[in-house]
């Protein structure tokens, strides 16, 4: 305590260049980024835009501790205390390295995002390029992330040490944690898979576990399955390798629509033919391409009709049907009631002679009640 009385005056030069060093790296980043946010008002300029986004935080620390690394030779500080602290400085510019090159990679990602936009209607080459980018992004954080925390060790005597002295023991200390991280190194495994063979992208309509949705998100260990109502679906990315699902947008977006309908067999299907034809070419959501009618089966009471048409996505082909469907069986209400499905029976008198009649379902319970 005396002895830091006695040296007040160091002590008080040296704050006060810490802090004006500080002060000063504050300025320096507050007139760049101040700049950088000027000229990344332009839409055009995504290089600025996201220099700005993802750099300012990182480039306060960094030109802080580049700030007292260049001020603390120059300070009176003790050499027990000022070695330590360089070492921990040194270790702080060492993550702060890694984050520039996080920086760097998330930048060169907006770039190429910018030039490849999925909010249009052909954008399936735009996808496919985001997928590999955002997989190939999180591959690039994780070894960097991985070779920062290795190379901060190594810095450290002690830990370097214990190292050499484990060097011996490293085949079976690598089997335990192999055998610990297998889960999470199967799905990092997987992740690499799909970024490089790609059988879902971004915004793909997918059927996994029974449910339709969107691949919202991927990542190194999972992915993130918008279901079409706004639920989300979180599976392992390895899933994806081990088990079959359903990708409708794989190769091109286009869908064909199916429309079934069970009606009897008075039906007149030339001109349900004709009605569908006509519903098709009264709306924007057909693509023009198919347009089909055909009597798939015939079961006892009914037939089974089935009405084919094409869409330019799943959500489309989804609204296509509805709309089909409802405009159909509005016809047949209309056009044809005789025609809707109907239970035959044959009903007898007192006399005993049989008599046929044709009686639509919703008549068959009140028949069977008074019987």
């Amino acid at each position: 305590m005396a002895n830091f009385i006695s040296h007040w005056q160091n002590w008080l030069f040296t704050t006060a260049l810490i802090v004006g060093a500080i002060i000063v790296a504050r300025i320096i980043h507050f007139v760049i980024f101040f700049v950088l946010h000027r000229i990344a008002r332009n839409p055009k300029r995504v290089v600025e835009a996201s220099l700005w986004r993802h750099g300012r935080k990182p480039a306060i620390w960094i030109l802080s501790f580049l700030a007292i690394l260049l001020v603390l030779p120059a300070a009176h500080i003790p050499e027990i205390i000022k070695r330590p602290a360089e070492h921990v400085i040194g270790l702080a510019l060492i993550a702060s390295v890694a984050w520039v090159f996080i920086v760097v990679t998330d930048v060169a990602s907006d770039v190429i995002y910018s030039r490849y936009r999925i909010d249009v209607a052909d954008n399936l080459s735009a996808r496919q390029i985001r997928t590999q980018v955002g997989m190939i992004r999180r591959i690039l954080i994780f070894v960097v992330i991985l070779l920062t925390a290795g190379i901060m060790l190594l810095t450290i005597p002690d830990v370097r040490a214990i190292g050499t002295s484990v060097l011996a023991s490293a085949g079976l200390a690598g089997l335990v944690i192999g055998m610990a991280m297998k889960p999470t190194l199967s799905n990092l495994m997987a992740g690499i898979e799909i970024a490089l063979t790609q059988p879902f992208r971004i915004e793909d309509a997918v059927i996994v576990e029974n449910e339709w949705g969107w691949i919202e998100e991927i990542t190194l260990t999972y992915v993130v399955v918008r279901i079409w109502d706004w639920r989300r679906m979180v599976l392992p990315i390895s899933y994806f390798i081990e088990h079959p699902f359903q990708n409708w947008t794989k190769k091109t977006a286009q869908l064909l629509g199916s429309v079934y309908l069970y009606v009897d067999y008075t039906v007149p299907v030339d001109e349900l033919r004709k009605e569908l034809e006509r519903i098709v070419k009264s709306t924007d959501k057909w693509m023009g391409t198919v347009c089909v009618l055909q009597v798939s089966d015939a079961k006892e009471y009914t037939i089974e009709l089935r009405a084919l048409a094409d869409a330019k996505d799943a959500g489309t082909a989804w609204d296509l049907r509805c709309y089909i469907r409802e405009n159909l069986i509005k016809f047949l209400q209309d056009k044809y009631p005789q025609s809707l499905p109907t239970m035959r029976a044959e009903l007898r008198g007192r006399n005993g002679h049989a008599e046929m009649d044709q009686l639509p379902v919703v008549a068959q319970k009140g028949v069977e009640e008074q019987a």
